[in-house]
């Protein structure tokens, strides 16, 4: 089973993925936790390139790119071969981020994200978990946590944009995509996102 997470910054992803990873684990699942952009040494290369800042503004079709490169390496190396061995795989982000963050957000044409999907993306997630709460109150863990990447220093107007992308993707994908109220204590986010992923697997 292939299970992504999803959200704009600080609404507690990476720690919502490694308690579900340890808790598979505790049930002698085969898991692989892994992210995007990311996953391999290569991908890992071109996130550092993406999440820098640099003095030269990067182009958004650029970024796009970018990320479909890292990905391409990623469902090669690591996601595919994974499900080929009947393992669950929990990545932190996937292609919703591309359609929220460079289509939503940076407002390029959706049709550019669908030619690279259909190119380069064999596999799908089987489900989606969305992370969800109020951009200012996300910003402001991320803010908290350490120095703010190039993602990351982007104004509350482009983050409220990839909500509202996410958004969209609930509500015309909800079968996939399921919604989780970030803002709650982790321990209610944490049993929500294992109550979807029940309906999957015996957890």
């Amino acid at each position: 089973m292939f299970i992504s997470f999803e959200g704009t910054e600080g609404v507690g992803k990476s720690t919502l993925i490694q308690r579900i990873y340890d808790t598979l684990l505790e049930k002698n699942n085969a898991v692989t936790l892994t992210r995007e952009p990311g996953g391999t040494a290569i991908a890992e290369r071109i996130r550092a390139l993406l999440l820098e800042v640099h003095e030269e503004q990067m182009c958004s079709d650029t970024e796009l790119l970018l990320m479909y490169a890292a990905r391409s390496q990623h469902l090669a190396q690591v996601i595919l071969p994974a499900l080929n061995a009947n393992q669950i795989v929990l990545c932190d982000r996937f292609t919703d981020a591309s359609f929220a963050y460079q289509v939503m957000g940076r407002g390029l044409a959706s049709e550019k994200l669908q030619i690279l999907n259909q190119s380069f993306v064999s596999r799908m997630p089987d489900l989606t978990l969305w992370l969800d709460a109020p951009v200012e109150i996300g910003m402001a863990r991320a803010k908290a946590r350490s120095e703010l990447d190039r993602f990351e220093q982007e104004k509350i107007s482009f983050f409220n944009k990839v909500r509202s992308g996410y958004q969209y993707l609930y509500e015309t994908q909800p079968e996939r995509v399921k919604k989780i109220d970030a803002t709650q204590p982790p321990e209610d986010v944490l049993s929500q996102a294992l109550a979807y992923i029940q309906k999957h697997i015996t957890v």
